[in-house]
């Protein structure tokens, strides 16, 4: 019952890179479906064509995050993008906020759209479920890759760790002239949940977390991205590689001694604009189609 660790930086990240665009307009036709899963009405969007590709979101964030990136992956893949529990036009339910329960909601959806094996894709809280969804439904996943995400609540930066009580319905209020909060009433369901959500997310993020002992029953071959300046060192996205079996051993002239899984620190970027950047995809993209 965890979720990854957000903090206000993320809101002053919203005001530089959403700028006026995430002012409320009129509500326009969802250009996605709906899927009856779990309880929820879970939205989703499909692009592309070819081989399956999950697509996760940041939290507070929605499918439209990625932008260009998005468009970039659907030049080779179906990306099914999904907006998750309480997020974008996913209207929230009576349950908490959780990684478990965000993967078993995407688990149900890859079967719901007989997607078969699915490759998937997430950054940040995405990132988080999408570790869960190859945890607990190894049987649904070909190959995971999961961009600035923790393993254990303890690996952020203490600033990061104090920061994480701000988060309340309370500042939801002191939200509503952001394009942060503007954007969410945009698109939501339900605009009014908006302080319910911050509530969840504020609730989640005082459970600690470590899926160490986990990691190592993974089965998806796994690609680990980091920034250089996230919001945890890149020796915590080098201890995660070496739960899955990296950094072991010299990987020989030929490759024969590479592990299943990767790693990747990019250089220049931080939690608040790897998503946005193009490195991103051009790192991930090698990766997921090796093999195929």
């Amino acid at each position: 019952m965890h979720l990854l660790h957000w903090s206000f930086s993320f809101f002053v990240f919203c005001l530089l890179v959403l700028g006026m665009s995430a002012v409320a307009q009129p509500k326009q036709k969802a250009p996605g479906s709906y899927a009856k899963i779990n309880g929820l009405e879970l939205y989703y969007e499909t692009h592309g064509k070819g081989r399956p590709l999950v697509l996760l979101h940041g939290g507070l964030g929605s499918t439209s995050m990625f932008g260009d990136n998005l468009k970039a992956l659907a030049q080779h893949y179906k990306v099914i993008a999904v907006d998750l529990q309480g997020h974008g036009r996913t209207a929230d339910i009576d349950r908490p906020l959780s990684v478990e329960l965000m993967a078993d909601d995407v688990a149900a959806l890859i079967q719901h759209l007989k997607l078969g094996r699915a490759d998937v894709f997430g950054y940040s809280l995405g990132g988080g479920v999408a570790l869960q969804v190859g945890l607990r439904h190894p049987e649904l996943v070909n190959k995971l890759v999961i961009v600035s995400a923790a393993f254990r609540s303890n690996a952020y930066y203490p600033e990061i760790l104090a920061q994480q009580g701000q988060i309340n319905e309370e500042a939801a209020e002191m939200m509503k002239q952001t394009p942060m909060y503007q954007g969410y009433v945009a698109i939501a369901p339900r605009p009014q949940d908006f302080p319910k959500l911050l509530k969840k997310i504020g609730e989640a993020m005082k459970q600690n977390f470590d899926f160490s002992k986990q990691i190592a029953s993974l089965q998806a071959p796994t690609l680990v991205m980091a920034a250089d300046a996230d919001m945890f060192p890149p020796s915590h996205a080098v201890e995660f590689f070496g739960l899955l079996g990296g950094g072991q051993r010299d990987g020989g002239w030929d490759g024969s001694g590479r592990p299943k899984s990767r790693l990747s620190i990019l250089p220049g970027l931080t939690h608040y604009n790897i998503f946005a950047s193009p490195l991103m995809v051009s790192v991930a993209l090698p990766f997921l189609q090796e093999g195929t």
